[in-house]
C-alpha cells in the first residue's frame, strides 16, 4: 500500500452509478501516521492504545481516590467491575490463597483489553486496536513471560521443564510423545493461539461492520434504497454483536491468563 493511500472513498460512488463496491481488505486496518517521533510513525491505532490506557488508570483512580463506606455511584461501579474480575475469573481459576496478589494485574488487562475493543463502536475512533495483531501479541508475550518465570520459581530448574512438557511416568510408552507435544503445544502454540483468538475476532468483526456500512451508502441510489435499509439494519445487529463480543473476548483473554497462572503454580501439570 503506498503512502498516499487512504481509507476513505468516493462519496459519489453508489450503485448503478458505473463503478464498483468499495469492498473493504486489509487496507481498512491501515493508517497513514499522525506523526513521526524520534523515527517512529505515530498511528491512530497507538493514539487510540495511548487513551485507552488513560481511560482506565483515570476511571478506577476517579473511583477509588477517594473511597466511602457507602460508596457513590463512581467507586460502585468500579467495585462491581473489580469484584468482577477478582471473584469471577482470578479466584475461580487460580484459588482465593494464590490468586489475591495477581487480581490488580488481571483486572487491568481486563479492563484495557475491553476498551481497546470498545473503541470500535466509539465515534471518531471507530476502531478495535485489537485488530492489529502487534497489540494481542504484546500482551500475550507478557502474560507469556510471566507463566515461564512463574514455573521456574515455583519448581525449580528441573521441576519447571517437567511441569511445562507433563513429566509423568505413569504414562510408561507414550511418555516421549507427550513430552514433545507438551513442549511445542506450551511453549510455542500456547501463546500464538493466545493473541490470535483476541486478533482473529476483533478483525473479523470490524470487518464486518464496515462492509456493511459501506453497503449501506453504495445502495443508496435508485432501487438500491430498499437493499441500503437491510444493510443499515446489519449494521445495527453486528454493532450490538460486537458489544457483546468484545465483552467475551476480554474476559476469554483473561481467564486463558489465569489458567496459564494456575498451570505454573500447580504441583500437577
Amino acid at each position: 500500500m503506498s503512502a498516499d493511500q487512504t481509507l476513505a472513498f468516493d462519496p459519489d460512488c453508489h450503485i448503478f452509478s458505473g463503478c464498483g463496491f468499495p469492498a473493504p481488505g486489509l487496507h481498512t486496518f491501515m493508517y497513514e501516521p499522525i506523526a513521526t517521533v524520534g523515527g517512529i510513525e505515530f498511528t491512530k491505532p497507538m493514539l487510540l492504545a495511548i487513551l485507552g490506557s488513560i481511560v482506565v488508570v483515570g476511571f478506577f483512580w476517579a473511583a477509588f481516590n477517594k473511597p466511602k463506606l457507602i460508596p457513590g455511584k463512581m467507586q460502585m461501579v468500579g467495585e462491581a467491575g473489580y469484584d468482577f474480575v477478582r471473584r469471577g475469573i482470578v479466584y475461580e481459576i487460580i484459588g482465593k490463597k494464590d490468586g489475591e496478589k495477581y487480581v490488580p494485574f488481571m483486572v487491568s488487562l481486563f479492563f484495557f483489553v475491553w476498551i481497546m475493543n470498545l473503541w470500535s463502536i466509539v465515534p471518531l475512533a471507530q476502531f478495535p486496536v485489537t485488530s492489529l495483531i502487534a497489540f494481542p501479541a504484546g500482551l500475550a508475550l507478557i502474560v507469556y513471560v510471566m507463566w515461564i518465570s512463574l514455573t521456574f520459581k515455583k519448581h525449580g530448574f528441573v521441576g519447571g521443564w517437567k511441569n511445562i512438557v507433563g513429566y509423568d511416568k505413569s504414562l510408561g510408552a507414550i511418555l516421549p510423545m507427550v513430552v514433545v507435544l507438551e513442549f511445542f503445544s506450551n511453549l510455542l502454540i500456547r501463546p500464538f493461539t493466545h493473541a490470535v483468538r483476541l486478533f482473529a475476532n476483533m478483525f473479523a468483526g470490524h470487518l464486518l461492520i464496515v462492509m456493511f456500512s459501506l453497503a449501506t451508502w453504495y445502495l443508496m441510489n435508485g432501487l438500491g434504497f430498499v437493499y441500503a435499509g437491510a444493510s443499515f439494519v446489519m449494521v445495527l445487529v453486528m454493532t450490538a454483536f460486537e458489544l457483546f463480543i468484545q465483552a467475551v473476548q476480554a474476559y476469554v483473554f483473561v481467564l486463558l491468563a489465569c489458567s496459564y497462572i494456575q498451570g505454573a503454580l500447580s504441583e500437577h501439570h
